[in-house]
């Protein structure tokens, strides 16, 4: 049973366009945004992010600590004393000013 010309032609040229395809998925699978290729460089960046998270997180917990200690109802005196000394830069004559820089 021959097949015409046409239908060959058509055919290979479907197969052809089939596997072409099939290799752009191929290799998108492989080097694409999501690929494998680029799945040390996301596991990195998710590991950054953590770190950046917990930095975050211990700081977020200092300033609660800081906004509990300026609590209006009860005032840590010692911790008022130290914002009211370092933002107005009010020191008595007898005292010695030691300035430290913020350990980070």
């Amino acid at each position: 049973m021959n097949r015409p010309r046409k239908d060959i032609v058509r055919e290979r040229v479907m197969n052809a366009a089939a596997l072409l395809v099939l290799m752009l998925v191929g290799g998108l699978a492989l080097i694409g945004p999501s690929g494998l290729l680029t799945w040390g460089e996301q596991a990195s960046r998710l590991s950054d992010h953590e770190k950046r998270i917990a930095q975050l997180q211990e700081r977020g917990a200092e300033l609660e600590n800081r906004v509990a200690l300026l609590d209006p109802n009860n005032v840590d005196p010692d911790f008022a004393s130290e914002l009211v000394r370092g933002n107005l830069n009010v020191v008595h004559p007898d005292e010695y000013v030691v300035e430290l820089e913020p350990i980070e």
